[in-house]
């Protein structure tokens, strides 16, 4: 499934930005992949990290955001991607509650590819190590992108609400 993402609010570096990816789920394990075209020296992209590591906070930069819920259950997952290669993924028992690390994963690895004008993120990895396979699974693919002057842009699917939240069920619109 294609998905193309749009800008919380209008203004002008997001004018300047197009998100758009596919997320595909095959049995055992799903696909993804963001591609963001714009003039990527007008944003904050970290530096490649050599070692990978799980690290906390990563929206508050430039960061891809999805989440996962298996349909009918209030538990949720949030999977965090910088351009650095770090990486996170959270769990949630309701929304925006009981959150802690998710163990199931201890690496995340995931491929970064640069070029002038673009960035992809493509990252395939085993969903069984936390969805059973027979359960329908709603999605949702979010990013945050920081300017050099130090605005964010928050990027999702649909926007629901006064203020940017990427956890807000409603937001969850991709069925797989």
């Amino acid at each position: 499934m294609n998905f193309y993402l749009k800008a919380f609010q209008q203004e002008e570096i997001s004018r300047e930005f197009r998100i758009t990816g596919s997320i595909n789920r095959y049995p055992g394990g799903l696909k993804l992949l963001y591609e963001l075209i714009g003039p990527l020296n007008k944003i904050t992209i970290p530096p490649v990290s050599f070692k990978p590591k799980r690290m906390d906070r990563l929206w508050e930069g430039t960061c891809f955001e999805f989440f996962l819920n298996i349909r009918g259950f209030d538990a949720y997952w949030e999977f965090n991607l910088s351009p650095s290669g770090d990486w996170n993924v959270y769990r949630f028992n309701g929304y925006r509650e009981g959150i802690h690390e998710e163990q199931a994963f201890i690496e995340f690895p995931f491929r970064v590819q640069g070029s002038p004008g673009a960035l992809k993120v493509i990252l395939e990895f085993d969903t069984e190590k936390i969805i059973p396979p027979d359960q329908t699974v709603d999605a949702a693919v979010s990013a945050v992108l920081r300017s050099l002057n130090g605005r964010t842009t928050y990027w999702a699917l649909a926007h629901h609400g006064m203020a940017p939240d990427f956890h807000r069920k409603d937001g969850f619109l991709i069925k797989l």
